[in-house]
């Protein structure tokens, strides 16, 4: 149970920290008609025996949130905000509301303009992140999946690879099924038949002890959690391969999890009520154990994921 309240903290929001409920953006705003802002979400973690805070590869958030404002022409944004800069607001932000439990920083980049059109290039930019507690997005024990009958949009028409907010319209519409027919979550398919991720996560299933995901040509999201789990993966010597993965492979596979910043790893229970494997998820258990470890600074030769926070 979270002691955080995310609606009585300190938020950073157009160059200040404000308290929460003075961050608001106009109905009539770019983000608010159309969709236009991009984010990244990163985790900070609380190691209660070193009695420390760690953000999540912060550096690497940082980067998605310029590779995704490049691609959406917010073409201000990356000389107005350095790393040095995004990482000292952070470290501030988290300081000034004395974190002391796991949470998610959602750090936004938004067109900031009222009744602009559709128009991106050369339009005012802000940023905004705010902290909430980390909860539990997916039951952490598995989900029950479904094959969505709504198709991932392709890359040449919302760009999968920059987090951008209108896009989740898409992953709602999936959710909004799967759950209306009784499952946890939604599996979603390409626009040539091939798995892309999930709603809100990306996707890796286990054949014959070989760890498999979609590649990057898939119109997935290139998670940084993704990238994670290959590093973790390959550092205990299991093997790891990205390739297209067909729908039938779902049905056949030995392990099927979920991973992201805020799902962190779950195990995939059944897809279409066909149940995965034999229920035991040795390498994914593996993986999961890893992962927190990683976060909460306790295999040393990781440290260069974390930003300690003082």
């Amino acid at each position: 149970m979270s002691n955080f309240d995310y609606q009585q903290a300190t938020v950073f929001f157009r160059d200040s920290f404000v308290p929460f409920n003075q961050a608001n953006v106009s109905i009539a705003s770019s983000p608010v008609l159309y969709g236009l802002s991009i984010y990244t979400v990163f985790a900070a973690s609380w190691n209660s025996e070193k009695q420390e805070l760690y953000a999540f590869r912060l550096k690497d958030h940082y980067k998605r949130l310029v590779n995704s404002a490049n691609i959406m022409d917010f073409n201000n944004f990356a000389k107005e905000w350095s790393y040095d800069r995004f990482e000292k607001t952070m470290l501030e932000l988290l300081q000034k509301n004395n974190i002391q439990e796991d949470v998610l920083v959602r750090a936004t980049v938004y067109v900031d303009e009222l009744i602009a059109g559709t128009k991106i290039h050369d339009l005012k930019h802000s940023f905004s992140a705010y902290i909430y507690p980390m909860g539990q997005i997916l039951p952490k024990e598995g989900i029950n999946v479904c094959v969505s009958s709504w198709q991932r949009n392709p890359d040449n028409a919302i760009p999968s690879r920059a987090k951008v907010n209108g896009s989740y319209v898409n992953a709602s519409l999936m959710k909004n099924e799967a759950l209306l027919n009784g499952y946890d979550d939604a599996i979603a398919i390409d626009e040539h038949g091939h798995v892309a991720e999930g709603t809100v996560a990306n996707l890796f299933i286990v054949r014959d002890g070989v760890l498999i995901t979609p590649d990057a040509a898939t119109d997935i999201l290139e998670g940084i959690t993704r990238d994670t789990v290959i590093k973790l993966a390959k550092s205990a010597n299991i093997p790891v391969v990205e390739r297209s993965i067909d729908r039938s492979e779902l049905y056949m596979s030995d392990e099927i999890m979920v991973c992201g910043s805020s799902a962190r790893v779950i195990p995939v229970l059944s897809v279409d009520k066909r149940p995965v494997g034999n229920g035991t998820y040795p390498i994914i258990k593996k993986i999961a154990e890893l992962f927190g470890q990683s976060q909460q600074g306790a295999i040393p030769e990781l440290a260069a994921w974390l930003t300690r926070i003082t």
